[in-house]
């Protein structure tokens, strides 16, 4: 048998491997723009057709062939747009079981992004239909039904009859995720997407600055979080249990497939519409593409809708990641010595701040009965001059014992300077502060 499968020509093959693909194709060409029938279940068939195909075309140079080229491109652009549109799709299916508030002009940007995704899908079909005719592929005479392609949503829901409520949640775990939100919300946070960017503004920062691995990056680790998440904390899902937990995990799960979505659409940009190269055909393919897909369209989804909330979704769910993280915080106190010669002023202010808050929990500077907000350069500066003022030696910190712990050593080197003020070799433990 494998001798026999051996000897089938490329020809042959690339009919075999373009078959549920074109199937597809078809099947798309004659539907109507109704989002109602682009469901999880085609987007499935659509990635996994197109993705063998695309192996199949490059294993054998298609895209060093100019004949076969535009037709591997076009397997591309559909398993990219159809994985960003499994993504959206999800999201719009699942956006109720989030507890999200104020969700209108979401669900409004979401719903707008999906239909240019699937309007995109529907102008690629007849296109690549063309272009298989072109190479003598024969195009499968059966079309898909409908109800091959049901969607995900039902009027039933199973019953709910295993409690994860009783399960012993460990304190550890949740401060180290919700820690862990805390800090990428706070590294997203420097990319600055607080508003919609115009499409000048947009080329200025794609791909320099926002570009696909950038944005895998940040994918990779709130996948992290929700993995660890679901192993550790809660197995069950959004309807019952720990709301706080719950509405944590919403937060965060709408923002990896966001993530998801962004990178793939980023990815595909960056690939196959943004400066091809320097051979002809790949920049009368890259135009041909282009026509098909609107690259401003698919940018200003891409920055204004999916960046723009995964920003919004990651500031909203600092406020509750930090009343989960100080309700499950082991506390502590200690007491120790204030910088010698020079005090508390800029530089021992800003080690401790950033050490407060590259944990997230709650700290606060003891001075008599005053009490500051360690995590506060300011706050801090201020209990330095009550401290010089009153000729105080020592203080005490109370708080998260995992910055305590770090503050303690920061202590075991004057703060980090020496009594000239200036900077001095921190511990290795301390690293994270350089």
């Amino acid at each position: 048998m494998q001798g026999v499968l051996k000897d089938f020509s490329f020809d042959e093959k690339v009919r075999i491997f373009s078959y549920d693909y074109l199937r597809c194709c078809v099947y798309i060409s004659n539907l109507e723009q109704d989002s109602i029938f682009f469901t999880k279940k085609l987007f499935s068939r659509l990635i996994e057709s197109s993705q063998i195909l695309e192996d199949f075309l490059d294993y054998h140079g298609a895209k060093n062939n100019k004949n076969w080229y535009y037709y591997r491109e076009l397997s591309a652009a559909v398993r990219h747009l159809s994985i960003g549109s499994y993504s959206q799709k999800h999201i719009l299916n699942r956006l109720v079981f989030y507890d999200l508030v104020n969700t209108e002009d979401f669900e409004k940007e979401g719903r707008a992004t999906f239909n240019f995704l699937i309007k995109s899908l529907m102008k690629l079909a007849p296109v690549i239909l063309d272009e298989a005719r072109r190479l003598n592929i024969p195009v499968p005479d059966d079309n898909f039904d409908t109800f091959e392609f049901p969607g995900v949503s039902t009027n039933d829901l199973l019953d709910y009859d295993i409690d994860d409520e009783d399960k012993d949640l460990q304190k550890k775990h949740i401060v180290k995720i919700a820690s862990e939100f805390l800090c990428i919300a706070r590294n997203f946070d420097h990319l600055g997407f607080y508003e919609p960017y115009d499409l000048k503004k947009i080329l200025e920062i794609v791909p320099d600055k926002i570009n696909e691995v950038e944005i895998r990056r940040f994918e990779m680790l709130v996948h992290n979080l929700q993995s660890a998440f679901d192993t550790y904390v809660i197995h069950g899902g959004y309807r019952f249990g720990n709301r706080k937990l719950k509405d944590l995990r919403g937060c965060f799960s709408v923002v990896f497939h966001l993530l998801q979505m962004t990178g793939r659409l980023l990815h595909f940009h960056e690939r196959h519409l943004h400066e091809a190269g320097y051979k002809n055909i790949y920049k009368k393919v890259q135009e041909q593409l282009s026509l098909l897909v609107d690259p401003e369209v698919l940018l200003d989804r891409t920055i204004n809708y999916g960046l723009y909330y995964v920003c919004h979704f990651l500031t909203t769910g600092k406020d509750l990641a930090g009343e989960i993280l100080n309700e499950n915080i082991e506390r502590s106190s200690i007491s120790v010595g204030v910088p010698v010669k020079l005090g508390f002023h800029s530089r021992p202010s800003l080690l401790v701040a950033k050490i407060v808050r590259h944990y997230g929990g709650q700290v606060e500077l003891c001075v008599g009965e005053d009490r500051f907000d360690a995590s506060s350069v300011l706050d801090i500066q201020w209990a330095g001059g009550k401290i010089q003022k009153e000729n105080i030696t020592e203080v005490k910190f109370e708080g998260d014992v995992r910055a305590l712990r770090d503050i303690k050593i920061l202590t075991s080197v004057n703060y980090g300077e020496d009594t000239m003020g200036k900077g001095v070799p921190l511990p290795k433990e301390l690293s994270y502060l350089k």
